[in-house]
């Protein structure tokens, strides 16, 4: 569809001026007759194809979705009509990319369409969460509740991943910082040293020798080096987005000791936060369990919760599932789920477990640093003393030898 820009009458004869989507400047016209504006002037836009070549690279961000949840939630509690409000929040809506998605959606809404049909129309903005909620609340005719316990439940997810990235950016800025430091040091200050060191003549101990091979290999092959590290760093990347690679990965995080703690918790807030939000919008647990599968950042967690759904068809209670995985399951878990099981106070439950793992999360993450500083400091000494010995070695074995 072409976009125009317009500018229009409404029945109060005030002046508008925006922009709206449509296949023509007849349809354009419909559109806005529709929407009870009288058009005074509408006019063709034309992409700059630059901007639209770098516009496919852009993102809808997290806090982006929140927003226009929480504006649809209080435009609906305002007694806006569902049509009507998506289509005042494109106007409001400056990433360029989101914008077109609304204006879509909001297009296909005023033409009769759910608002849960148009969002899954877009997969990767709109997660199944989304759609999933939105048709219950549409279905029940209690749209507006269903959207404040998505926003609740994104608001949620958004602290968490804010605090995870924000607790990793410390070590992360270390770790690089020394790679980039010790790569310069191999190629431009170790070769002068190690030169010296074999116009010393005789042998040299073994801890030199090797640095004085590993600094000629880098020095000799470093562009060959450097490549080679970037082509790890992509290679994890992409490997990552693999089914074998994301698998690899997952695994790794819940058996490390230090890490593994944290990625558990986080798995069981997330969990526990989407369950009890699709429960309580009156969605039933074996679709909850599917959806907050779908929506799990761990492989495993969403096979077990997966596997837990379709047990749950068979006629077996979730408990008994779950605690075939003690080591993705706490114990406490499984128990305080059993409760509600049989006290019908499965959402409180959920929601009183999210709220104790992301508190456990929030603790745990304002503590990482304090925890990973002297691990960082280990190393870097290591690495300094191992350096240290080796150059400092063959000096005292030169001196002792001239006297």
């Amino acid at each position: 569809m072409a976009k125009f820009s317009y500018i229009a009458l409404s029945k109060d004869r005030r002046r508008e001026t925006s922009t709206i989507e449509a296949v023509d400047s007849i349809a354009a016209g419909h559109l806005l007759k529709e929407q009870g504006l009288m058009p005074v002037e509408i006019k063709e836009l034309k992409d700059n194809p630059l901007k639209t070549f770098f516009s496919g690279f852009s993102s809808v961000k997290l806090r982006e979705k929140i927003v226009f949840i929480q504006d649809m939630q209080v435009m609906l509690k305002a007694g806006i009509p569902a049509p009507r409000a998506p289509r005042i929040i494109a106007k409001q809506t400056k990433n360029r990319k989101f914008n077109k998605i609304v204006t879509d959606i909001a297009h296909q809404v005023e033409s009769g369409r759910g608002l849960h049909e148009a969002l899954e129309d877009y997969p990767k903005v709109f997660s199944h969460i989304f759609a999933s909620m939105v048709k219950v609340g549409e279905m029940s005719g209690n749209l507006e509740k269903s959207l404040e316990y998505l926003g609740i439940q994104l608001e949620r997810e958004a602290d968490l991943k804010s605090k995870t990235k924000g607790a990793m950016i410390y070590p992360s800025v270390i770790v690089g910082a020394m790679v980039i430091i010790g790569f310069l040091m191999a190629v431009f200050v170790l070769p002068k040293l190690t030169a010296t060191f074999k116009e010393f003549g005789g042998k040299l101990p073994l801890m030199t020798r090797i640095v004085v091979a590993l600094t000629d290999f880098i020095s000799g092959n470093a562009i060959i080096v450097a490549a080679l590290m970037l082509g790890v760093g992509f290679g994890v990347v992409f490997g990552s987005r693999t089914k074998f690679g994301s698998r690899a990965i997952d695994a790794f995080l819940i058996h490390v000791p230090l890490i593994s703690p944290i990625i558990k918790k986080i798995n069981l807030a997330r969990m526990c936060r989407i369950l009890s939000s699709m429960m309580k919008s009156g969605i039933s647990i074996v679709e909850g369990l599917s959806v907050t599968a779908e929506s799990m950042g761990n492989v495993y967690y969403a096979e077990a919760i997966r596997t837990a759904a379709g047990e749950i068809k068979l006629g077996k209670n979730l408990t008994s599932s779950l605690e075939k995985n003690e080591r993705l399951f706490p114990v406490i878990v499984v128990q305080m789920l059993q409760v509600g099981e049989e006290t019908g106070t499965m959402e409180t439950i959920l929601q009183q477990l999210a709220e104790h793992f992301e508190g456990e999360v929030d603790t745990t993450m304002r503590n990482l640093s304090s925890v990973i500083e002297p691990i960082l400091l280990l190393v870097i000494g290591a690495v300094v003393g191992v350096l240290a010995l080796a150059l400092i070695s063959p000096i005292y074995n030169l001196s002792q030898n001239i006297n």
